[in-house]
């Protein structure tokens, strides 16, 4: 935004007034008062002529830049280089548009000395300088007029996800659509015929309680409301409707999702947001302003005029406004810090945050609609964002709207103009000023210290609306939303708004820069080229994948060059080829499978790429593209690799055209796979769907590629499924390559084939075409897939969007208040036995009160690769410095700093949550020393981000907590009471059928997620309770819900800490003691706070040169402001040293040393088991949870049920009634490859789509195993358990249908016998999935390692090479390959028995069970032991999956 302001807007110098505007406006750091220009010469400039020669000089220089074409001109400025002796820089003239970074940083510090108070002069300074040749600003009106938004829910037992609730809603929307039954869905209404006006130059706040529809407000009038919505009204900007201009560019809409590449820096963000997004009108601006500059014969400000031209230069890689951003929302500090993600350690939260402000504003637009942009921030911070905000709005003349969840009062204050929502309804639009004068008007009045916004959101709820009741004279009764915003209509405010929006915008007045009517903000080879660069980075910062992926292709094709070592390779006869052909499908196999990371990939950058894509920052093609070609030469390495390394070694035909044939064959299917995965990937959207998709369409090209079944052997209605099996062509090409070469040109001798040579035998007995130019027709139908594919690709990102978005919050909205309906009176009752009785203590279980006393703690990391790239010295990084301090039962601790101070650092120091680093200090509990085993079971971890198991209900999340954590002699029935009990506490009641969800996707708001948070922790009675910022993310009212809930919690004796970001007044006062940190993780106070934070105002106002408090004003964010690091710099002191130095440490220190000596009589904490539940509860407790979260979760077993369908038929067609005729060898080939597939498909789509499933679950699982709830073999047991249970019935029904159209023989014990290897091999297979899960960091890398594996199994499974003919040092790993197992039972119990005979190409007839023995070494005796290893194969899996889930831990804190 800054962007178009700066264009547009560009106001600018600061107070220099007139005075700047006479040509002597000579030195950029020399902002003269009148008093030196009127003092008489100090003695340095009595030779004062040299000073006057250079002003000459550097007026010469502006003349020769003046007189410069206009392109030209508008590259070059004069800048101060570095001081000199005088302090004064000479000016030298710079090209902008290559600024070293060093000159960027020197501009930005002599323009930025104190960034708090240089913001307001530059925006000046920059306004002045257009003002001044009267240049008018674009600005924008918004205008909204009876706006309603409604969505479409289901009734509540309904909306659950379970297996059965998802096949019936799928059922009725295709009957729906087909018009055959009516929709049973319910409409909900979100806004209720809303109008207002939001004019420029006036900041608006938009507040209301959560689920009032702030973000759909904001949605609607930025012009991006969800599909599923339906919204009537008309919204117009500056009298002009959405389909006149491009609104996502002329506004920019910032979300509540902080969604960012992990592996991109701050600032490398920002500047692809920034180029992205484009410079708007600035470069028109600035040829106009410095036209009308040199008509009026004016001289601007060198620094001005340097940043504006170096702003309004578009397609620059990094630019200034990155910097100034990075300045303004106090992200310079880490900016060249990697943003990070679930597995990359990154940036705070609260940085994380005000990125994602940031990735807006550095963008051109200037029409703002910001959703609660403080999550995660300190109320300084937000202060201080808030106070640029303002000062952008009126100096820049922008169009503001900001949603804030719980500003404080000074924050509050900033505002011109307030919009509170409530129900969907405006209560109250107008001046910030008359906000209270209508309430005063309603009857109702905001008491002493309490924050107005505060008082605002609980004034309209049910709940708090009594207290503030003003007319004593008149009884109390409840006022509804309706009634107030009825009473807004007739109040003067409102009155004057209905006026303002009956006379219709002027259109004429627009000026014409306000809309962007042009789609992207640079042009297309300018997009490409930003599209191109960050890809190479994403590629660079990935490159341990594409290195693994090397590596693998290696490792593999050293071992397909062992198996088929060509010492054991023999040419000329038909039997020689059968093994060729299994080494040329192999390879096949392994270059196409090498493309499946590319899914992984494509789903992970989806988030980002939709956000992107919606506020159009580039095309669908600019992010497709390079993707695709940045994999070109990739694709040639790998092919390369694979086939340098096999081609000669396995003894393929020896002619150099043939190898290079072969590579150009291998490079072409490289590239369809890559493209073919990319494609599935934007097709399914979720890592389970893609998943499942790619494996399923996988197997379809496998089956039809011409080698696990002969062509002529497909039945006749599906050859045209062979045609388009972009794996044939592969085949085709690769093994007419070989078999047509003169080595396998000996005379054929079998009658019964019509062929010239042996080669032709070999490609006629499969099918394939023996003509030569069939190659190149392959070659080119291979690039022809990629091409389409690629389309495709681009198709799905253009036109899909992400699934499940906002549509669960509705429902929960509408659920809460169904519920509310139907027990009108109840909730009433409630209420008043509630005020009655005081705050209910409810039932207390019995604990134990314990004290918290740590002294000297230090905390290292290594030091992060980043800050020793920019010369940081030293090998460890140091967040915490020497913290002390002491928390006692019955005290509530806050424990505040500023963002990056280390809060959460200590606390997890504190908790023992960390798994990296190194601390020193000592930590006693009651006066003995912290022994983490049993610490565990007395404490909770309250975690900033909130992990819950994403399927499971609230209450039974309670439940399962409960069950877990209070200890063993208390039974069922006061279990449950107890978790009432909590519910009632934390007002988790109306929610306690709701599902939980996965954070920003579905499920619960983040306030009531952060609520189930604390409950969790609540319902295991702990003594000592660590909150990580309890209140971040929720609004006052619900922040002031959890609040009491911990002040309850306090008052039964409990010891309670919380980190705390953006604290009330009433929310700081309900503390008693703070431990204050500063950046650095030092301590600056710890101490009791005092009545209305007394103490803590006594001890900082005695310190010299604070300013005193002001009335009314927030004592939290007071102590903020006052301890900030350019404070400490203007006061030249530092508080760690004042606090070490004071009274208030002292006394400090004896309470830590009364508190680490254990008091007399007193025994330390012991417990007779490490766990609170035997083995056998944690079994069935971590099973019944198990069993519910797989139920209702249709993402996964819906899928699998119906992947399981489609196969089973798929296969059936394919090999239809092959099961009974075995007359030629390519039969029982066909025979064989049918099995083949059948088990390793299905069995790879079950270990494919189980990992994701089990990667979510592990993080909740790392929570609750240092929460000390579980063993992990439990935990381990009940996921086999659960996943076993779906196998046995999934196996069932692949059995039926793949048994009755396959056609073999109906006899019970074959039937039994296939039954059980299927069900056997499917488990093992979910079981290998989820062991590779357990003992890899990520499921990326899981999914790499499995694919790896596959393909030895694949390999060795006896198909592509039978076991005699392994070689002797390979023949071990048949019999570690499981597949090899169950293939073998499975086909030795259908056709081992049979004496038939079969005729064999090339050799002569042949019994069916001399063949078997003979060619493949399968035993019908052997059956039993084969039978009993796949047990033994199921067994191991689930040990090491046990194992690695025990000893392994992946999280890094």
């Amino acid at each position: 935004m800054l962007g178009r302001d700066e264009d547009l807007h560009v106001r600018t110098m600061s107070g220099r007034g007139s005075l700047g505007s006479t040509s002597h406006r000579s030195l950029p750091g020399a902002s003269k008062s009148f008093r030196d220009v009127f003092a008489p010469p100090a003695a340095d400039e009595v030779f004062g002529s040299s000073k006057r020669r250079e002003d000459d000089d550097v007026e010469l220089r502006w003349a020769a830049i003046e007189r410069l074409p206009t392109f030209d001109r508008l590259r070059k400025g004069m800048l101060p280089q570095e001081a000199t002796v005088n302090g004064k820089g000479r000016l030298e003239e710079v090209d902008l548009t290559n600024l070293a970074p060093k000159e960027k940083k020197h501009l930005m510090e002599m323009i930025f000395k104190f960034v708090e108070e240089d913001n307001e002069k530059f925006l000046r300074r920059l306004r002045e300088r257009t003002d001044r040749v009267g240049i008018e600003v674009p600005k924008i009106e918004v205008r909204y007029e009876n706006i309603s938004v409604e969505g479409d829910v289901r009734s509540a037992s309904r909306a659950l996800p379970t297996l059965f609730n998802v096949t019936l809603n799928t059922l009725e929307s295709i009957l729906g659509m087909c018009h055959l039954l009516p929709s049973k869905k319910r409409k909900i209404q979100i806004l209720k015929n809303i109008s207002g006006i939001v004019k420029p130059s006036r900041m608006t706040l938009l507040l209301g309680p959560p689920s009032s529809g702030k973000t759909t407000l904001l949605q609607v009038l930025a012009g991006k409301l969800d599909d599923t919505l339906q919204m009537s009204g008309k919204i117009t900007y500056c009298g002009h409707e959405f389909r006149e201009f491009v609104p996502q560019k002329t506004c920019a809409y910032i979300s509540q999702h902080d969604l960012h590449f992990g592996e991109m820096t701050v600032r490398e963000t920002l500047d692809f947001s920034g180029r992205c997004l484009g410079v708007g009108t600035r470069y028109q601006l600035l040829t106009e302003l410095s036209r009308r500059e040199r008509e009026a014969g004016i001289k601007p400000d060198p620094e001005i005029d340097a940043f504006m031209k170096s702003i309004a230069i578009s397609g620059q890689e990094t630019s200034l406004v990155t910097d100034y951003v990075l300045k303004i929302l106090g992200l310079d500090i880490c900016a060249d810090i990697l943003v990070g993600d679930v597995m990359r350690r990154g940036v705070s939260g609260g940085q994380r945050k005000r990125l994602t402000t940031g990735e807006m504003l550095v963008g051109p637009a200037t029409a703002l609609f910001m959703d609660e942009i403080s999550t995660g921030l300190d109320s300084s911070t937000t202060f201080q964002i808030c106070k640029f905000m303002r000062q952008l709005v009126h100096i820049s003349d922008v169009t503001m709207i900001i949603s804030l969840l719980q500003p404080a009062p000074e924050t509050f204050e900033l505002f011109d103009d307030i919009i509170l929502l409530s129900e969907g309804h405006i209560v109250y639009q107008g001046p910030r000023d008359n906000v209270l004068e209508f309430f005063e008007y309603m009857g109702f009045q905001c008491p002493e210290r309490k924050g107005v916004a505060d008082f605002l959101q609980e004034v309209t709820s049910k709940k708090d609306q009594e207290q503030y009741w003003n007319r004593r004279e008149q009884p109390y009764s409840y006022v509804s939303v309706n009634d107030f915003s009825t009473g807004f209509k007739s109040f003067h405010t409102g009155q004057q708004l209905a006026s303002e929006i009956r006379t219709p915008y002027d259109k004429s007045k627009t000026h014409p820069a306000a809309l962007v009517t042009q789609k992207y903000g640079i042009s297309n080879w300018e997009l490409f080229k930003a599209c191109f660069d960050r890809e190479w980075l994403l590629m660079k910062r990935n490159s341990f994948i594409y290195v693994f992926k090397t590596v693998q292709i290696t490792i593999m094709s050293l071992i397909a060059m062992t198996v088929y070592l060509r010492t054991e390779m023999h040419v000329g006869t038909v039997q020689d080829g059968q093994k060729f052909y299994g080494a040329l499908f192999f390879s096949l196999i392994n270059v196409m499978f090498n493309g499946m990371a590319e899914l992984a990939f494509t789903v992970m950058r989806l988030p980002v790429f939709y956000k992107q894509r919606d506020f159009l920052f580039y095309p669908a093609w600019a992010f497709a593209l390079p993707a695709w070609l940045l994999k070109i030469p990739l694709s040639l390495i790998e092919s390369g690799i694979w086939i340098v390394l096999t081609y000669y070694t396995i003894g393929f035909a020896p002619a150099a055209s043939r190898f290079f044939r072969q590579l150009l064959a291998y490079f072409c299917v490289n590239q369809m796979a890559l493209s073919l995965f990319r494609f599935l990937g934007a097709v399914g959207r979720t890592e389970v769907i893609s998943n499942s998709v790619g494996t399923f369409t996988l197997l379809i090209v496998f089956t039809l590629g011409g080698f696990i079944i002969a062509k002529d052997d497909i039945p006749p209605w599906m050859t045209w499924a062979y045609y388009i099996s972009p794996m044939m062509y592969g085949q085709t090409a690769i093994v007419m390559n070989e078999f047509l070469d003169e080595r396998w040109g000996a005379p054929n001798t079998d009658t019964r084939i019509d062929a010239k040579t042996v080669g032709e035998v070999l490609l006629k007995s499969r099918g394939f075409f023996t003509e030569p130019y069939w190659f190149w027709i392959c070659i080119v139908a291979l690039l022809g897939f990629s091409l389409l594919f690629n389309l495709f690709y681009i198709i799905a990102l253009m036109y899909l969007n992400p699934l499940g978005d906002s549509k669960a919050t509705v429902v929960e909205e509408g659920k809460d208040k169904h519920k509310g309906n139907s027990r009108g009176p109840d909730s009433i009752v409630e209420l008043s036995n509630r005020s009655s009785n005081g705050p209910k203590r409810g039932m207390v279980l019995p604990f134990q009160p314990l004290s918290l006393a740590f002294q000297n703690v230090n905390y290292y990391v290594d030091m992060p690769a980043e800050m020793k790239a920019q010369g940081v010295e030293g090998d460890r990084l140091q967040l915490l410095r020497d913290v002390g301090g002491a928390f006692r039962p019955g005290i509530l601790t806050a424990l505040v700093g500023v963002s990056g101070a280390g809060k959460t650092t200590l606390m997890d120091v504190l908790a023992g949550r960390k798994t990296g680093g190194y601390v020193e200090g000592s930590i006693s509990i009651s006066g003995y020393p912290k022994n983490q085993s049993t610490f565990a079971r007395v404490s909770g971890y309250c975690e900033q981000n909130d992990i819950h198991s994403p399927h499971v209900t609230v209450y039974e999340s309670l439940i399962y907590s409960a069950w877990l954590r209070l200890s063993a002699d208390i039974d069922a029935k006061t279990r449950e009471m107890f978790v009432e009990e909590v519910m009632e506490l934390v007002e988790l009641k109306p929610l306690r059928n709701s599902i939980v969800g996965l954070p920003g996707v579905d499920g619960l708001s983040t306030e009531q997620r952060k609520r189930l948070t604390i409950a969790v922790e609540l319902v295991a009675n702990p003594s000592i309770i660590f909150m990580d910022e309890p209140t971040s993310g929720l609004d006052a009212r619900a922040a002031a819900i959890v609040m009491r809930t911990v002040r309850n919690t306090v008052d039964t004796g409990r010891t309670v800490v919380c980190t705390i970001h953006q604290p009330s007044i009433d929310i700081f006062e309900s503390f008693d003691e703070l431990l204050l940190m500063k950046r650095g993780g030092q301590v600056i106070y710890a101490g009791s706070l005092g009545h209305h934070s007394q103490k803590l105002v006594e001890y900082f106002e005695a310190v010299e040169g604070v300013p005193k408090i002001k009335d009314g004003y927030n004592p939290a964010t007071w102590m903020l402001d006052v301890t900030t690091p350019s404070m400490e710099s203007q006061m030249s002191l530092d508080f760690a040293q004042l606090f070490a130095n004071s009274s208030l440490y002292r006394r400090n220190q004896e309470l830590i040393k009364q508190l680490s000596t254990p008091p007399p009589g007193s025994n330390d904490l012991y417990f007779p088991t490490k766990y609170s539940q035997p083995f056998w509860t944690q079994t069935k407790a971590c099973f019944w949870k198990q069993y519910w979260s797989n139920w209702r979760y249709p993402q996964y077993n819906a899928i699998r049920f119906l992947m399981t369908i489609v196969i089973g038929v798929m296969f059936g067609l394919i090999f239809w009634q092959t099961g009974t005729k075995i007359e030629k060898e390519q039969d029982l080939n066909n025979f064989f490859g049918a099995m083949y597939a059948a088990i390793l498909f299905l069995g790879a789509t079950n270990a494919a789509t189980v990992q994701p499933a089990i990667a979510i679950e592990r993080t909740v699982f790392y929570r609750e195993k240092a929460a000390g709830m579980y063993s992990a073999i439990p935990y381990a047991i009940s996921q086999v358990a659960v996943e076993i249970m779906y196998n046995t019935i999934q196996t069932a029904v692949y059995t039926l249908i793949l048994y009755s159209m396959i056609g073999y023989d109906w006899t019970v014990a074959k039937f039994l016998w296939f039954y059980y290897y299927m069900l056997t091999s499917f488990i093992y297979f979910t079981l290998y999935g989820m062991m590779l899960v357990a003992l890899t960091p990520n499921y990326q890398i899981a999914g790499i390692c499995m694919s790896f594996f596959l393909s030895l199994w694949n390999l060795f499974s006896g198909f592509l090479i039978p076991r005699p003919q392994i070689p002797i040092w390979w023949r071990w790993y048949y019999w570690a390959t499981p597949v090899a197992w169950t293939l073998y039972g499975i086909i030795t119990s259908q056709v081992g028995d049979q004496d038939s005979i079969v005729q064999i190409a090339g050799v002569g007839n042949m019994s069916l069970k001399t063949l078997m023995k003979d060619g493949f070494g399968f035993e019908h005796d052997f059956l039993p032991v084969v039978a009993a290893v796949h047990i033994g194969w199921i067994l191991l899996f689930v040990f090491v999956f046990a194992y690695g889930i025990k000893f392994l831990n992946f999280q890094r804190r």
